[in-house]
């Protein structure tokens, strides 16, 4: 059954499909990528960067990087197509993160999930010692 949706663009109501943007805002967007799909398509465009791509056709950066995000736009045949890691802002060709960044993230979770592992031991071995009862004779000499 259709849902009613604010468009996540404009804020207008509709009734929500298979994307979260309203007809007029989707209308924009295509508009927006036959723009830098026939910039790049002209061969001295190909190896356009992105803020050359934004500079020629007056389309916003964040459009542009949905395109590459959604694979409508590949880097494999725009060679010099890159957008920013969300971390350190590298150049990259796709994902969210680049290649040193997504190391150190494994990094630390590793160091995380062996600090768990320590005080997981830990608390195992204070559970075991909690049920031990010692007696003590206060009245022996």
């Amino acid at each position: 059954m259709a849902e009613l949706a604010n468009c996540v663009r404009c804020n207008a109501v509709f009734v929500k499909g298979l994307c979260d943007i309203c007809r007029n805002c989707y209308q924009e967007e295509e508009d927006a990528f036959q723009t830098v799909y026939r910039f790049l398509r002209e061969r001295k465009n190909r190896e356009a960067t992105l803020i050359e791509i934004i500079e020629a056709t007056g389309v916003g950066e964040s459009l542009i990087i949905k395109f590459i995000k959604e694979k409508r736009l590949l880097p494999s045949e725009f060679p010099k197509l890159a957008y920013p890691c969300e971390k350190c802002g590298n150049e990259i060709t796709s994902g969210k993160l680049c290649i040193s960044c997504t190391e150190e993230l494994k990094n630390d979770l590793t160091a995380y999930e062996e600090a768990e592992k320590v005080m997981e031991d830990a608390r195992k071995k204070n559970r075991s010692n909690a049920g031990t009862y010692y007696a003590i004779d206060k009245h022996k000499k």
